[in-house]
């Protein structure tokens, strides 16, 4: 469990210090790095350890300490198996950007092992340390450019992050102080004779902590970060969007309410509604703000602030078949926009054009990445046969069988969000395919769909997106087992 964390960082520390002659062969050490990172982890799930590991020990029980449970055994899959491709991708996009790309690499190669850190944190002192970490690795990537827009971007960045750590770190306090132990423990940790008459004071403290680990999923009033930071390179926004950052957020969420509070104590409570109405606001603000947006990444991150509350939507359900869906639905949506952003890349390596009314007659000049797009929204729209309907499927489910009256709203948000992605989505597939019937392809007679290096990672995800529509059985029997176990 150690070394899947301390691997990356070293790699690409090495990478960065090491006097490379020439950009190939650090970039081949990088790519066998990550790999091999990623087998282990495979390994360690195979060979699953028993008990944990303390790293660190401050004083009584707070500690560094790792443990590999069923939430961090399907994080650190989907984190380990997704990194390497993205790695492989940003090879190639990197070559078209100004800066110091080992000094990129360092962070980005930092980043996966700081991810690991969170998936195998055995109790929320160690989750916070990364999760705080996670901010400060990433910054520099959000600003590597160094425009104006990329440092005001990263500035915002910033903000949030520390503003969200705050709340989350009031909630760990209130955690350690009334609860029965610092770590993970299925079905929570509070001590409910220590808290005596102070329910409602708890009740308002879950809600700061969650929303504080929820800053990172965009959850509104935390959204505007997000498109914002769509001025970084696309492997980072890529990497913020579909992998780490925003996942973290939703894993932490997740983490705080089943593992730790509790949802025994909080079902049924004012805030449990609360939060139900924020993510559902969420759902419907962040396909809007979509439909509106002209600038091809602002538009698919808008679309993450609102699939991310897909997530949160699922966690404040507090069943274990909304754990289902939240689960498939943070694996499932991972896929989808990483996708979705590397062809949005991809675009703009070959063309330099960033705004969807520049796509007119993409699509015949760059099919293979048009194609793929295509295939990655309609996922999104949750069209059967695609992962997006699957885990769509469970949460509306969850929902239905919850009973409750903000359940069936949140349905309701959940359809009205499947036609808005479907109008926001189409309208770039379109343009891209469909020109009016006056424009002219000699305009384009220079693109062309990119080289293996991008296109590999682009044709694996479209396949998984394939495959976890048309065969989701596995996962979903892996994670109603993770969810019994609650």
């Amino acid at each position: 469990m150690l070394i899947v964390v301390l691997l990356p960082m070293l790699v690409g520390i090495a990478v960065r210090l090491l006097p490379f002659k020439g950009r190939k062969p650090a970039l081949i050490c990088l790519e066998i790095g990550a790999i091999l990172n990623s087998l282990l982890v495979l390994w360690m799930l195979a060979d699953r350890p028993e008990g944990a590991l303390t790293v660190f020990r401050f004083t009584g029980n707070l500690s560094v300490t790792f443990r590999l449970d069923g939430p961090g055994a399907v994080y650190a899959a989907l984190v380990s198996f997704l990194w390497p491709f993205a790695l492989l991708y940003s090879f190639e996009y990197m070559k078209h950007e100004a800066g110091n790309e080992k000094t990129f690499f360092l962070f980005y190669m930092v980043t996966y092992g700081v991810t690991l850190g969170i998936a195998l944190a055995e109790n929320i002192l160690t989750m916070y340390f990364f999760f705080e970490m996670l901010s400060l690795v990433t910054l520099p990537l959000v600003m590597y450019t160094r425009t104006r827009e990329a440092i005001l971007a990263s500035r915002s960045y910033l903000y949030y992050m520390l503003g969200g750590a705050a709340f989350a770190f009031i909630g760990m306090v209130f955690i350690l102080t009334y609860g029965t132990t610092s770590s993970f423990v299925p079905g929570g940790v509070l001590d409910q004779n220590a808290i005596g008459g102070r329910s409602d004071m708890m009740l308002l403290i879950y809600v700061l902590c969650f929303c504080g680990f929820s800053v990172k999923t965009a959850m509104w009033p935390f959204s505007s970060w997000l498109p914002k930071a769509s001025v970084a390179p696309t492997p980072v926004t890529a990497l913020l969007h579909a992998v780490a950052v925003v996942n973290t957020g939703a894993f932490a969420a997740m983490r705080i309410t089943y593992y730790s509070f509790g949802t025994e104590a909080v079902k049924g409570t004012w805030a449990q509604k609360v939060l139900m109405v924020l993510v559902i606001v969420t759902i419907v603000y962040g396909c809007s703000r979509a439909l509106k947006e002209t600038h091809i990444k602002r538009r698919l991150a808008w679309s993450t602030v609102s699939n991310l509350s897909y997530i949160l939507f699922g966690i404040v359900l507090m069943s274990p078949l909304g754990l289902v869906g939240a689960m498939a639905h943070m694996i499932f949506h991972s896929f989808m926009k990483i996708c979705s952003f590397f062809c949005a890349g991809a675009v703009m390596y070959k063309t330099g054009r960033n705004y969807i009314y520049e796509l007119d007659g993409m699509g015949r000049k760059m099919p293979r990445v048009f194609v793929i797009f295509t295939i990655a929204a309609m996922a999104l729209m949750g069209v059967p046969g695609l992962c997006g309907f699957v885990s769509k499927w469970y949460l509306a489910r969850a929902a239905v069988c919850g009973g409750e009256p903000l359940g069936y709203v949140g349905v309701a948000a959940l359809l009205v969000s499947a036609l808005l992605t479907a109008i926001y989505m189409l309208t770039i597939v379109v343009r891209a395919f469909f020109p009016e019937k006056e424009f002219d392809y000699g305009t384009l007679k220079d693109v062309e769909d990119p080289n293996w290096i991008m296109l590999l990672p682009l044709s694996v995800f479209v396949v998984m997106i394939f495959l976890f529509g048309l065969h989701s059985g596995p996962v979903i029997r892996l994670l109603e087992t993770m969810a019994q176990g609650l």
